[in-house]
Order: structure tokens, then sequence, then C-alpha cells
């Protein structure tokens, strides 16, 4: 008789949690109660997430390019032509912000628009409503 091999059992994995992506969801609930004018003006640019390589060279011609911000405010306010925030989770489940996120925020914020890097909901309310202040504080 041949003995037959068992594999070891598998640790069970821990699940995947998309901690940015729901720290990104309550800022849009926030947003749309206290800043309802600001919510009708902000949106999520859809550009992370594993995809497959021909969904990715088809969303690469169509115009999709790494470390575009995470959310756009487009309304003026004060100097700044309009708002990008690069949305990353609270720490200490903080990512790192990529050389390309890095590129995108000099570029914008040389283009005349606020660019910023917020660490959850509390950095990005502040941002909010700071953008929201520009006009009454001098730059």
């Amino acid at each position: 008789m041949i003995p037959v091999k068992t594999s070891a059992a598998k640790k069970p994995r821990k699940p995947n949690i998309d901690r940015e992506g729901i720290q990104q969801s309550h800022f849009f609930n926030w947003l749309k109660f206290a800043y309802p004018e600001v919510y009708d003006h902000a949106f999520h640019v859809p550009n992370g997430g594993r995809r497959d390589g021909k969904t990715g060279a088809k969303l690469k011609r169509e115009g999709v390019k790494a470390g575009v911000p995470d959310i756009v405010v487009a309304t003026s306010k004060g100097h700044w032509h309009g708002l990008f925030i690069e949305f990353k989770a609270a720490r200490p489940h903080s990512a790192s912000v990529s050389t390309e996120q890095k590129q995108w925020i000099e570029r914008l914020s040389r283009a005349g628009y606020l660019a910023v890097v917020c660490r959850g909901l509390e950095e990005a309310k502040k941002a909010i409503e700071d953008y929201l202040m520009a006009d009454e504080v001098p730059h």
C-alpha cells in the first residue's frame, strides 16, 4: 500500500478588508449631509483595484492614468480651481503614497488646484473645511 500524502492544515486567510474604501464611503456619507453643495460637485475617480491584463490595457487606452487622486471636488474656492484628495486609510492601516501619486499632486498644484493627501476620515473632513474657508483665509 502506498501512503497517501496529506497536506498540512492551512491557516485560514484573514479576509482582505478594504479599509480605505470603507473610510472613503464614510467620508462621502458625511459630505452628503454636512456640505450637500460640495457633495453635488464631488466624485471618486475609480483608478485603483486589481484587474486582469486585458481590462487594464483597455482602461489605459480609455485614459485611466496611474496616480490620479481618488477624490475630486469640481468647484473653485479662493484662488484654486478645485480640490483633489489622495485618500489613504487612517493609520495604522495607511499605505504609502506612490511616486505617481506624488507626481500628480505636484502637477495639479502647479496647475492651480489644491491637491492633498488625507489619511482617513478626519483628515479628509479637515481638508474640505479648510478648502471651504479659502475665500476667507489669505494664502
